[in-house]
């Protein structure tokens, strides 16, 4: 039974709308965490956010191009990669900003480090200007893991997801014959 819905989920007019849907669970989480919890974005969090978005528009078109009665394969299958290409960066993204948490690597200048002004006068300026939250320190865990953390298994699964459900579209439209990978 499950490997039944999972085959049903893979279908291509319904991946893409559990895609669309999983990423706009993914903002809102996001933007309920920061609107309604007030816990503040680090840079690196609202930079993890922007593949998230330019998704949106490209998987409104794949579900439109899917349910086509004759969509172009290699058209469509061009925008699938290149949704699965923005959730790859959104999941390195989260693999950078986790890495950073835990001290692996340096993050940016501008949100991870020491804090070393040079003398009263410039730290009291830079207190009364800059409202700096830091990279690598982590804000919330849900399970023990940072959201950094969260979004790259987010965003590995819906590559992983979108590359299975492309494949048996791809292997659907192959057996229909009815377009070829010239369109």
């Amino acid at each position: 039974m499950v490997r039944a819905l999972f085959n049903r989920a893979l279908q291509a007019r319904h991946a893409g709308i559990l895609m669309l849907l999983a990423v706009c669970f993914t903002l809102g989480g996001a933007w309920f965490i920061q609107l309604v919890l007030g816990i503040q974005p680090c840079p690196l969090c609202l930079e993890q956010r922007l593949p998230y978005y330019a998704s949106l528009p490209l998987l409104v078109n794949l579900i439109l191009q899917i349910r086509h009665d004759k969509p172009y394969v290699a058209r469509t299958s061009a925008l699938w990669v290149i949704i699965l290409i923005a959730f790859a960066i959104a999941g390195g993204m989260g693999a950078f900003h986790t890495g950073v948490e835990w001290g692996l690597w340096k993050g940016p200048s501008d949100c991870t480090g020491d804090f070393k002004p040079a003398g009263l006068d410039q730290m009291l300026a830079q207190l009364n200007t800059v409202k700096v939250i830091r990279c690598d320190a982590v804000a919330m865990r849900i399970f023990g893991l940072s959201l950094a953390a969260w979004n790259t298994i987010i965003a590995g699964c819906l590559v992983v997801f979108g590359a299975l459900s492309l494949r048996q579209w791809r292997q659907e439209q192959a057996d229909q014959g009815s377009n070829s990978l010239s369109q």
